[in-house]
C-alpha cells in the first residue's frame, strides 16, 4: 500500500510540476506579444511602405510560424494578412490605434488596443495610408461617434470579411 501511495503521489508531484511549467510558458508567451513601437524606418509587412510616412491606424500581430511582430501600415493591409487563408488560424495576437485619442494624422504608440475587441468604421472619408481604411477604436460608443461624423458603418473584428476588404478597395477618396 505505502509503495502504491509513493507512486500516486510522485505522478501528482510530476503532474502539477508539468502544470505549472505549462502556465509559466504562456505567461512568458503573453508577455513576448506585445506591441513594439514603429521606428522611423520600419516596413509594412504586407506592402513593403515605410509605415511612418502614412496618416492613420496602424496594426501589428503576432502569428504561429513566424518570429516576432508584423506591423503593418494600415488596418486594411492588416486585416488583408489576417483573412488570407493561409494565415487566419494561425493569429495569435493582434493590436490597432484606437482613433479615439489619437491623432489622424500621426497615432501615437501608446494608444493601441486588442484588434479582436476592438470596433471598426468602414466607408468614412478619411485616409489611410493606402487609400480607405478601417476606423479603429476600443469602444463602440466611439466607433459610431466618428460614423456619424465621418460616414461609414460599424462592425466588430469578427465581422470584417472579404467583402468588406473588398468593397474598400472599389472606394474612391
Amino acid at each position: 500500500m505505502r509503495n502504491l501511495t509513493k507512486v500516486l503521489l510522485t505522478a501528482l508531484l510530476a503532474v502539477g510540476v508539468l502544470a505549472l511549467q505549462g502556465c509559466q510558458d504562456q505567461k512568458t508567451e503573453a508577455m513576448v506579444q506585445q506591441v513594439i513601437a514603429i521606428e522611423k524606418a520600419d516596413q509594412c509587412h504586407l506592402c513593403g511602405m515605410t509605415i511612418s510616412k502614412y496618416p492613420g491606424p496602424k496594426g501589428q500581430l503576432y502569428s504561429r510560424g513566424i518570429s516576432g511582430n508584423m506591423k503593418f501600415c494600415s488596418t486594411r493591409d492588416m486585416f488583408a494578412f489576417i483573412l488570407d487563408p493561409e494565415n487566419q488560424h494561425n493569429i495569435q495576437q493582434a493590436f490597432v490605434h484606437d482613433m479615439a485619442v489619437t491623432p489622424w494624422g500621426h497615432p501615437e504608440e501608446d494608444t493601441y488596443t486588442d484588434a479582436k475587441l476592438a470596433f471598426y468604421v468602414v466607408g468614412h472619408g478619411k485616409k489611410g495610408a493606402m487609400g480607405p481604411t478601417l476606423a479603429s477604436f476600443s469602444k463602440r460608443q466611439d466607433a459610431s461617434d466618428f460614423a456619424a461624423s465621418e460616414g461609414g458603418k460599424v462592425l466588430t473584428f469578427e465581422q470584417v470579411d472579404l467583402q468588406v476588404m473588398a468593397a474598400m478597395t472599389k472606394m474612391k477618396m
